[in-house]
């Protein structure tokens, strides 16, 4: 699996760990969208696009099926966020 294409797109809130929402496209075929990127005591992760069930809880729509994948994502991920934002005038730490 290649994801070929990341786009970023910040979300300016002043409070919220959400900090950006990315598309990624996977071997020139297939596109998420919506994946969400928090920010969590300094650190940032990648969270798939969900949606809130009839019980209040949220539901993955989209997800990897094993641990390396979703790792790959993740870095794939943050590596496009960091080059937004060194882009942008700003930075984050990796992880």
């Amino acid at each position: 699996m290649t994801i070929g294409d990341v786009r970023i797109r910040q979300v300016r809130h002043s409070d919220g760990k959400l900090r950006a929402v990315a598309s990624i496209t996977i071997d020139d075929c297939f596109v998420v969208h919506d994946i969400r990127i928090f920010e969590r005591d300094g650190a940032y992760f990648v969270a798939m696009p969900s949606r809130k069930a009839s019980d209040g809880t949220y539901k993955d729509i989209a997800h990897p099926l094993n641990t390396e994948t979703r790792e790959y994502i993740q870095r794939v991920i943050l590596e496009s966020y960091q080059k937004f934002l060194q882009e942008n005038g700003e930075s984050v730490e990796e992880e």
